[in-house]
């Protein structure tokens, strides 16, 4: 297939070089020169240490040029530029494009997912209604990828056609891709997740165990659910590789750079100062206005979740939220989906 990779962070090129060593014809674009011309003087990623990216892969500071003549358009692009990198694209892609997206998150004020988003800025105008956009996601660390080793991951799509055109896609390499058509499920998960490891980071900065790390992801998975539920989404997706499988791996791994800031926090750092330190985006951060809203508007009850906005947004200390977590009514585990 010929595939074009949209964002030259971490996991867009690590996407790139699986693809490429799959026998795939792929380009990669950036906003960010310095990112294509240091791939293509020194083949690798400052991110990536010991990652040699494939000398095949084209790369392009032109977004018509990546648009051009592809199977498959895959945005690893950051949320917060998902809108205005799909106005960038509107113009050079056919309507009927299978677009994949990567990112993790949900818009402010619309409460779009990353796959609403791309269908909204397309659509614009009223030439694009019949883009295919699959959601790609999954326990996956680029770090790993990189690495080759192995990885589980799922492609949501409502037309099945396409979640299969991108399963297929990474036959023969180290991923191992499932198919779902609840996408919603899928995306909401992503987004969610990377508060929950922000949760998690806290946790370990204030010294706490792996007793409390297990009963955070637990709980944390069943506030998913109970959202997910409301918003007609399937459970089982919350069960599978998009949730608790990237909770997992998100919560858990040294890689992540939500549980690192949220280490950082745990330990006395001020949010603003902690993710500054990690240097790279920290998506838990930006779900939170929209994890917010959703709570507000499904009135469902998020503890963990609100207790992380307390802590990032209103200057709650971590050991004021974990007292008043605590403290909370008792409740019956087995009836939790009875309870707001």
């Amino acid at each position: 297939m010929n595939i074009s990779v949209l964002g030259a962070g971490t996991w867009g090129v690590a996407l790139a070089r699986v693809l490429s060593l799959a026998g795939h014809q792929v380009t990669v674009w950036s906003a960010v020169a310095k990112e294509i011309d240091t791939l293509a003087a020194q083949h690798v990623h400052p991110n990536l240490p010991g990652m040699v990216f494939p000398e095949e892969i084209r790369l392009t500071k032109d977004i018509s040029e990546a648009c051009h003549d592809i199977d498959i358009l895959l945005f690893a692009v950051p949320s917060v530029f998902v809108r205005s990198v799909a106005a960038q694209v509107r113009p050079y892609i056919p309507d009927g494009q299978v677009i994949v997206d990567v990112a993790k998150g949900i818009e402010p004020d619309t409460l779009y997912t990353m796959s609403q988003i791309i269908r909204d800025e397309l659509n614009r105008d009223g030439a694009h209604a019949n883009v295919k956009v699959v959601a790609l996601s999954g326990p996956t660390h680029a770090e790993e990828v990189a690495r080759d080793l192995p990885t589980f991951i799922v492609s949501a799509c409502e037309d099945l056609e396409a979640a299969r055109l991108v399963q297929q896609a990474f036959v023969n390499t180290c991923m191992r891709a499932y198919t779902n058509e609840d996408v919603l499920g899928v995306e909401l998960c992503g987004a969610l997740k990377n508060i929950m490891a922000l949760a998690a980071g806290i946790s370990a900065g204030l010294g706490f165990g792996d007793n409390a790390l297990a009963g955070l992801i637990t709980r944390g998975i069943a506030e998913m659910t109970r959202l997910a539920r409301m918003m007609g989404c399937q459970e089982q997706t919350c069960a599978g590789l998009a949730g608790i499988g990237d909770v997992i791996v998100t919560a858990g791994s040294v890689h992540s750079r939500n549980r690192r800031a949220g280490l950082l926090i745990g330990q006395g750092m001020p949010p603003a100062e902690a993710i500054e330190k990690v240097g790279m985006v920290v998506e838990g951060v930006n779900a939170l206005p929209a994890a917010m809203q959703l709570i507000q508007r499904y009135q469902v009850q998020m503890p963990i979740i609100e207790g992380v906005n307390a802590i990032i947004n209103d200057g709650l200390s971590p050991a004021e939220v974990v007292q008043g977590l605590t403290n909370r009514q008792l409740q019956d585990e087995l009836n939790w989906k009875e309870h707001k």
